[in-house]
């Protein structure tokens, strides 16, 4: 499985386990590819209200319950 073993923040979590990959996530946000796989990371790192809102938005269409603050604090 792709991934398995390392560590991932809350948005990387919950993109394995909603089986979105980070490259639907750019593609369909416009959020560039290093942008989503730098959230995915544990460290922490959070996008541009901009950015957040995008995301958002795409990740809308698999699950109508998700907010910004299930992964950042902002």
């Amino acid at each position: 499985m792709f991934g398995l073993g390392k560590k991932r923040s809350k948005f990387g979590k919950y993109l394995d386990n909603h089986s979105i990959t980070q490259e639907e996530i750019a593609k369909e946000s416009g959020v560039s590819k290093s942008t989503i796989s730098r959230l995915c990371q544990p460290e922490e790192f959070e996008p541009s209200m901009k950015n957040a809102k995008k995301i958002i938005k795409v990740l809308k269409k698999y699950d109508k319950n998700v907010y910004y603050d299930k992964f950042w604090d902002m």
